[in-house]
């Protein structure tokens, strides 16, 4: 079941959702055999910014029905520390490919910035190292200037992602907020912008309280995205809305813990599907998925 994706060949339509499975941690808990039988085609890395960001003050996370929030704060080393320490050891992994043969795993470099010129950066950055194969802007972020999501506003999308287009000649990838009165809309300005593909849903904006403590925050960070399957039904909607309405590939993701799942998304447009919350609880939910879609395209 490979697909070819902006120029890439994968071995199979199932990716890991940025931020959700962390490799080198991986690695040392199951061993060096995580490289060799990646559960994922692609591996998507966490969101690097340019600065290091330890991330918000805990607790991180708040278990909801059918669903978690989290305030993580992207905690990352930074692009010269993401560059130095964490990309060699990303480099080379092998999957299966769906005639049992060994297949390459290309890394995706997630990006955030705060202005068009942070994410050119990073961008160009990322366009020197032969180990990446593709990079994904998050576009989730405030801009400094209007303190508005640089993702929210479809006219500043298009904007951003044209100053950072002439800056990598690799697959662009924008990744979609959904806290935003008309997704399609910022999709087809990534479009016009040159984005390669677009990726969606990213979490819902959500707050969870402190039991006993009436009004008091639990997360650290105050607010917190909610993920799982409490959103499937958005992200359906939200992935067959931005389908509909531009040229380039779809990322479909939200709440995928099922084969079945998964082939929802690709029936409403979807050319690739990540995997989140899931590999929490499974960390081989990539391999499930993937063979689960196998099974459903032959029967």
């Amino acid at each position: 079941m490979s697909v070819e994706f902006c120029g890439l060949e994968l071995a199979h339509p199932v990716l890991n959702g940025s931020g959700t499975f962390d490799l080198i941690a991986a690695a040392r808990v199951f061993g060096e055999e995580v490289r060799e039988y990646f559960p994922f085609s692609a591996y998507v890395s966490k969101t690097i910014t340019l600065q290091p960001r330890t991330g918000n003050p805990p607790p991180r996370l708040w278990e909801a029905p059918a669903g978690l929030v989290n305030s993580i704060g992207l905690p990352n080393k930074g692009l010269d520390g993401y560059m130095a320490e964490d990309l060699p050891l990303l480099s080379g992994l092998r999957t299966t490919a769906s005639d049992g043969a060994p297949a390459a795993v290309p890394v995706i470099t997630n990006v955030m910035g705060a202005s068009a010129e942070e994410l050119t950066h990073l961008v160009q950055a990322c366009d020197a190292r032969p180990e990446i194969a593709a990079i994904e802007l998050n576009v989730s972020c405030p801009n400094v200037r209007t303190g508005l999501d640089i993702g929210s506003d479809p006219a500043q999308l298009e904007a951003v992602v044209r100053a950072v287009r002439p800056a990598t000649r690799k697959p662009l990838i924008v990744k979609l907020t959904p806290n935003t009165a008309d997704v399609a809309l910022c999709a087809q300005g990534a479009e016009r912008g040159g984005a390669d593909a677009v990726s969606l849903i990213n979490t819902l904006r959500a707050m969870a309280l402190s039991p006993g403590r009436p009004g008091e925050h639990w997360l650290g960070g105050g607010t917190g995205g909610l993920s799982g399957p409490a959103i499937r039904a958005i992200a359906l909607a939200q992935v067959a809305a931005v389908a509909a309405r531009v040229t380039i590939p779809v990322i479909g993701m939200g709440g995928v813990q099922t084969a079945a799942h998964a082939r929802e998304l690709l029936d409403v447009g979807a050319t690739l599907i990540a995997v989140g919350t899931e590999s929490f609880r499974d960390p081989a939910a990539g391999t499930r998925i993937a063979s689960g879609l196998q099974a459903l395209s032959a029967a």
